[in-house]
């Protein structure tokens, strides 16, 4: 590394767990920052360097403008030197709604819309005729969606119950609600009416449905054209015009579509309606006019429903034929989209069912062909849900974008990843409390002969299972046709460790997630759904020991349980127990301070003078999970804490934000609310996401534990270190898309390792102690053979 590099300098960062940090990062090259999941990593990185980035672009444009842009409050530090603009490339979902493509958000489709209005015959017209977004090219039909949902009744609907037991099969119309209150507690209103005389229900809450005469039931179900009001608020009346449940649920739920609902209202919405092809365009979203328009017998639908591989072949054969600035425009995204291994993609897919992992390279790809140089490109965990054949892909990309004049700041566990850096920063030495401090700064080298966790790590390959368990049983799967599988039967076996292998979209997961669970509904499945919070959510309320504490205090003093809630009336009257408050500056940035008349506890002063055991409600807050274990003699509140600390997570003090927890500490909080249900079999997709190297370690002791116990588990995982540490491996593939989903392999790993030929088994070879290809900065080659 040149002397005289210019570098980004941080000095004295102190957001969240960091310990007032100095920290260069060098100009133009690849530095991966490292150490254990809650080290403080993404706090350096995303806290810190990023937001300032950001925050300091933003100031560039006049007030106007700043004020419809995100708004990021000053991170806590000393000086910041030398940054560039930043683009931070994360792990969030594409999303985008229903209308949202692979085609739309690489922009291949205006280019394809481009191509078919030049040479398409018949020709639709302009471009726009054929954009299923907009008004003039959509399905009249379907909207451009290319599907209808419908409501079913008979879903919505449960005939044995009353409205008071909850015959409304819908989240927003449980009992209780106030939906459920428009229809089992309702009264025919009339203008001027006294109102004593509107207390007759227009529906018996008590009766079952199916004991409704089919006026009601019309009434209940269709009804409009009257007013009604609740006969139990006459002192604060509520008034509405009538609506029918089924054109509620239809306006409210199902027009939107599916993916402008929240996550709870979109799982009861799917439910009770069925989705269909649509009719007219039979998917394809488009007009007739669009449709029919064609080249060499191929409609711009067609295409789109090609994989990008052979869409690539496809345009290639026929480019002579357009001259023009167009097909090499449409060639030159697709080519990039193929070269990061997302071939198999077709520009049809909508982005809300892709991969993290694939969304991840497609909005990295996007960057690909841009002509910006001096850029800082951060990605959060880019290796997460890739194959280690992808992730040698996936490494290309990210030195590209360095070599192009770029700095490239990766967050990352993968050994992979980390062996392409020019510089790396290893965080720690622990998590939490323990973490903050920049341990480690060198080449890979260096690090590999550091004596720090990570260098440890790094440079030491587990070795294969020799001795796997033998199973107990077996879990069969039959006719697994979903998706791409090809209609195979596979038993798994009971008892024992299981992982499924193979490149990303070879199909483990439709396998697992989908087929297995659907033949095996008692399967404990620990999906990468995000954890379910809120700003407020703390180790305390999602364990639900925090109920169970406020009642000890209230027991002590003779007080309501609620004075003892932040949430509630024991909530400081000035930050609304928040702890702390936030002042918007109108065209300035957001000021977050401390709270003067709490001092960040929270509570109301009153409440902080009533102590359990000499803390108080605040200073129990204060307790990390491995103290507050030994602090408390209620068995109960010490069994709902015992999991966190099993899976690592001990340093974590009860009164966390949940929100400012890392990807990998959400992760193992949702294994440790699931760790002790009751069942024999337990599914997990990529256990690993956001671990370092010494947290695998950690799970896979807690993994064996749940499989000593008596207990199946099956593992989804691209980890080689889990794969070495499995029973028995199935290996999905050989390829992704149309060239996977099949079983290429089904053994132990020592059969893998010795016998087969798949793109797992090279990886897991090469990754074995010795290998001369572990821990390389080149891909591994393929294997010469039959």
């Amino acid at each position: 590394m040149r002397k005289d590099r210019q570098h980004i300098v941080v000095t004295g960062a102190r957001a969240n767990n960091l310990k007032g940090v100095d920290l260069r990062i060098p100009l133009g090259l690849l530095t991966v920052v490292t150490g254990v999941s809650g080290s403080g990593k993404s706090s350096i990185v995303f806290g810190t360097i990023a937001v300032e980035s950001q925050r300091q672009l933003n100031e560039v444009f006049p007030a106007f403008i700043r004020n419809r842009l995100p708004r990021y409050e000053r991170p806590e530090f000393d000086l910041i030197e030398n940054l560039a603009p930043a683009i931070v490339v994360d792990q969030k979902p594409v999303g985008g709604g229903s209308r949202s493509t692979v085609g739309t958000m690489t922009e291949v489709n205006p280019v394809l819309r481009v191509l078919f209005s030049r040479y398409g015959e018949p020709s639709a017209g302009p471009s726009n005729f054929y954009s299923f977004n907009d008004p003039q090219g959509m399905c009249p039909h379907c909207d451009g969606l290319g599907a209808t949902l419908q409501l079913d009744v008979a879903k919505l609907l449960d005939l044995d119950k009353s409205l008071n037991d909850g015959a409304i099969r819908h989240a927003n119309f449980a009992v209780g609600t106030n939906y459920w209150k428009r229809y089992a507690q309702i009264s025919r209103y009339e203008k001027g009416r006294a109102r004593e005389q509107s207390r007759e229900l227009v529906f018996d809450p008590d009766k079952p449905l199916s004991q409704y005469t089919k006026k009601e039931m019309d009434l209940l179900l269709y009804g409009e054209g009257f007013q009604t009001i609740r006969p139990d608020h006459f002192d604060n009346v509520a008034i509405n015009d009538y609506e029918g449940i089924v054109p509620r649920v239809t306006r409210r739920f199902v027009k939107p579509g599916l993916e402008a609902l929240k996550d709870k209202e979109r799982k009861s919405t799917e439910q009770v309606v069925t989705e269909r092809t649509c009719p007219e365009c039979r998917g394809a979203r488009l007009s007739q006019a669009a449709l029919e328009s064609r080249i060499d017998g191929r409609n711009i639908a067609d295409y789109c429903a090609m994989e990008i591989g052979d869409l690539v072949a496809t345009l290639e054969e026929a480019e002579h034929r357009w001259p023009g600035p167009v097909v090499p425009a449409a060639l030159a995204s697709l080519r990039r989209i193929a070269s990061v291994g997302l071939g198999y993609l077709t520009l049809n897919r909508p982005t809300r069912t892709l991969s993290g992992g694939e969304g991840q390279r497609l909005k990295a790809v996007r960057h690909l062909g841009s002509a910006l140089t001096g850029m800082t490109y951060i990605f959060d965990e880019p290796s997460v849900g890739l194959h280690a054949h992808d992730v040698d892909r996936l490494n290309r990309l990210l030195l590209d974008l360095r070599d192009k004049g770029n700095t490239v700041l990766i967050v990352e566990h993968n050994r992979d990843v980390i062996a392409i850096a020019d510089h790396v920063v290893d965080v720690g030495p622990g998590a939490g409390a323990e973490g903050g401090e920049i341990v480690f700064t060198g080449t890979v080298e260096e690090l590999a002969d550091s004596k720090t966790l990570t260098g440890r790590h790094f440079r030491t390959q587990p070795p294969r299972k020799k001795k796997p368990r033998t199973s107990t049983g077996k879990l069969p799967v039959r006719g697994a046709d979903l998706h791409n599988l090809s209609g195979f039967d596979i038993d798994f076996p009971t008892g024992v460790l299981t992982v499924v292998t193979g490149v990303a979209g070879s199909g483990k997961s439709t396998l697992v997630s989908r087929v297995f669970t659907a033949q095996h509904p008692q399967a404990i499945v620990l999906d990468q759904s995000a954890v379910g919070m809120n700003p407020r959510s703390t180790p305390a309320t999602y364990t639900g020991i925090w109920d169970t504490v406020r009642k000890l205090f209230a027991k002590e003093y003779g007080l309501d349980a609620s004075m003892f809630s932040f949430n509630s009336k024991g909530a400081c009257p000035e930050c609304k127990g928040r702890g702390t408050i936030t002042t918007d500056l109108a065209f300035m940035d957001p000021v977050t301070t401390v709270c003067e008349l709490c001092g960040g506890t929270r509570f109301r002063q009153e409440v902080l003078e009533h102590r359990l055991k000499g803390r108080n409600i605040a200073e129990v807050l204060d307790l990390t999970v491995t103290e507050a274990r030994g602090f408390f003699d209620d068995p109960a509140i010490v069994r709902r804490l015992d999991p966190l600390a099993e899976v690592g997570l001990g340093y974590l003090t009860l009164g966390r934000s949940l929100s400012m927890l890392s990807g990998g500490e959400r992760q193992r909080v949702k294994l440790a609310d699931r760790l002790h249900e009751q069942g024999s079999v337990y599914v997990f997709d990529e256990p690993t996401t956001g671990l370092h190297m010494a947290d695998v370690g950690n799970l896979l002791a807690l993994l064996d534990r749940l499989v000593d116990s008596g207990n199946t588990v099956i593992a989804i995982e691209h980890d080689l270190d889990v794969a070495k540490h499995a029973d028995w491996i199935v290996d999905i593939g050989p390829g992704a898309g149309e060239h996977g989903g099949q079983v290429v392999f089904a053994g132990t790993p020592t059969d893998m390792v010795d016998g087969s030929r798949t793109t797992t088994a090279r990886y897991l070879r090469a990754s074995l102690p010795g290998a001369k290809t572990a821990g390389a900065k080149q891909p591994v080659p393929e294997d010469r053979g039959d």
